[in-house]
C-alpha cells in the first residue's frame, strides 16, 4: 500500500505520511499539568493534527500505566441542541463506546444504557462516570 498525506481526520500511520505527533507538543509540560491536576487547552486551526496529537497522547498515558485515559468526541450531542437530556445520553453513550474501543471495557455499553433508562440528566452523566 503507498502511503499519502491525510487532510481529514487522525493519522493511520500504516496509511499516512506524519510528523511523530507527540513531538508536536511539549509533553512534560502536558504531564506536568496533569500530574498536577491541571486543564489544558489544545488549540490550533483546522486539519493541523489536534485530534491525532489526543489519540496519541491516550496511548502514551495508558500504555505508562499511571493514568487511564479516554478520548471521546461528543460531537454527536450537538444533534440534540436544545434537549440537555438527549444530549447528555448522547456523551454517555459515546462515552461508553469509546471505552470499549479503546480501553476493551466491555460492561461500558450495558452501564450506559442501565443508568440512562434509571436517571436523568446531569445525574445520570455524574452515576455513569462514577461508575
Amino acid at each position: 500500500m503507498m502511503r499519502f498525506f491525510n487532510t481529514e481526520g487522525p493519522v493511520n500511520p500504516k496509511k499516512h505520511y506524519y510528523l511523530p505527533p507527540l513531538s508536536r507538543i511539549d509533553i512534560h509540560d502536558i504531564l506536568h499539568l496533569i500530574a498536577n491536576e491541571k486543564y489544558f487547552l489544545l488549540h490550533a486551526p483546522r486539519q493541523t493534527g489536534k485530534t491525532t496529537c489526543l489519540l496519541a497522547l491516550m496511548d502514551y498515558l495508558n500504555q505508562e500505566g499511571t493514568y487511564r485515559a479516554l478520548y471521546v468526541n461528543i460531537e454527536g450531542a450537538q444533534a440534540a441542541r436544545e434537549n440537555v437530556e438527549q444530549g447528555i445520553t448522547a456523551v454517555i453513550h459515546a462515552i461508553a463506546g469509546q471505552a470499549k474501543w479503546y480501553l476493551k471495557e466491555e460492561q461500558t455499553e450495558l452501564l450506559s444504557r442501565k443508568i440512562v433508562s434509571e436517571k436523568s440528566g446531569l445525574v445520570a452523566l455524574e452515576a455513569f462516570l462514577t461508575a
